[in-house]
């Protein structure tokens, strides 16, 4: 069963349902256009030459076997191996914590190892996960990713604005102002239910607007500050299209394949695959020279092929902005894209723990030890 075609508005159809000899020969499905060749996630023609590195050095936390290794910048790196193998240890509680603490902000955990060699080599270390944008109604994408100051600055500029003294602030629903007071701007009231769970109920005040009814009589281009909040990312784009800064920033969420998102749509409605994804949007829209490490967990879990297409292409231009990039992974099409590629193992648990092999993907299908080498194999030919 297929769905889609594409996601959020453009979604929820059934596409396609049958077995797969007849999904190959469908027309409409996305699915079938990547199963079949037509479309595909291409291997770069060229692989980026490593030229400076952070090195680590005697990594010992849990199973790793005295760990040697390099981490190469300005590149994509991929950090391999199948599950219990040592990765997220390397990664997360040597690399980043290591890195973290010799920065001075780190006061948790650090696994052992003798050195990290190289540290100077970057400003930042940034670890995007998969953990929510924020915990209430009243964070959502476009507040996250600073979007929502310049909307507010719009609707202060109007004629109906200025007449009645309005700023910027009074179009903010996390300050008192123009927010509804009773729900305090996250349009929504929790009712206590005492032997049953919480009950959240829309806001009677505002009717889930957030907004006091004055600052909804506001309007640009004819629509008031709820119906924008409303907008997804892609019509927002159109709708805002006479001013280029804002237009930037929200062209990120859409470049990481979430043009479907409503603006104000709730932080708490997000999976944690579109939160990571709201996280990178962030991080490109600030268009940072910066030489900083950016470390990624799975980031393709749930993704569909096109969706890690975009994925990838915002990859690339983090790099091409001077960044980092380390990414824990299983997707063959994203391993087989990497600069290089560091397979731990061979195995899980106390049969893993040590590097097998280092290097471009096409060195790494050639090392007859390597689980990861053998796919690669299949999809380099």
């Amino acid at each position: 069963m297929d769905i889609g075609l594409f996601a959020g508005e453009l979604g929820g159809n059934l596409v396609f349902e049958g077995n797969f000899d007849d999904l190959l020969k469908d027309e409409i499905s996305l699915t079938a256009r990547y199963l079949r060749g037509d479309a595909e996630i291409k291997i770069p023609s060229k692989r980026k030459a490593v030229k400076d590195k952070i090195e680590i050095i005697g990594s010992r936390e849990h199973n790793l076997r005295n760990v040697t290794v390099d981490i190469p910048l300005e590149m994509l790196v991929c950090i391999t191996g199948v599950s219990g193998s040592g990765k997220s240890t390397l990664v997360h509680d040597v690399l980043y914590a290591g890195l973290k603490k010799q920065r001075g902000e780190w006061q948790s955990h650090v696994g052992l190892f003798k050195e990290i060699i190289g540290a100077e080599l970057i400003d930042d270390v940034v670890l995007v996960d998969q953990s929510p944008i924020g915990r209430t109604p009243r964070s959502n994408p476009v507040t996250y990713i600073k979007s929502y100051d310049a909307i507010r600055d719009l609707f202060a500029t109007t004629a109906a604005s200025k007449s009645k003294g309005y700023n910027a602030s009074h179009f903010s629903f996390n300050v008192p102002g123009g927010r509804c007071e009773i729900c305090q701007g996250s349009g929504t009231v929790t009712v206590e239910m005492q032997f049953l769970a919480d009950v959240e109920l829309t806001c009677e005040g505002c009717r889930g607007t957030r907004f006091r009814e004055e600052i909804l009589n506001v309007k640009y281009k004819g629509r008031n500050i709820h119906d924008v909040l409303q907008l997804t990312v892609r019509e927002a784009i159109l709708f805002f299209k006479d001013t280029k800064k804002l237009v930037s920033r929200l062209k990120t969420l859409d470049d990481v394949g979430l043009g479907y998102l409503r603006l104000g749509q709730s932080a708490t409605t997000l999976s944690g695959g579109e939160a990571q994804r709201v996280k990178l949007a962030a991080h490109l829209s600030q268009k940072t020279k910066s030489n900083t490490l950016f470390i990624f967990d799975e980031p393709t879990t749930g993704l569909h092929f096109e969706d890690i297409n975009k994925l990838l292409a915002a990859f690339r231009a983090l790099i091409d902005s001077g960044a980092s990039l380390v990414v824990i992974e299983h997707n063959i099409d994203v391993i087989k894209t990497a600069d290089y590629v560091i397979d731990l193992g061979p195995d899980g648990g106390v049969g893993g723990g040590e590097v097998v092999v280092t290097g471009t993907p096409e060195k790494i299908a050639k090392e007859v030890a390597s689980h990861t080498g053998k796919y690669l194999k299949k999809v380099l030919k």
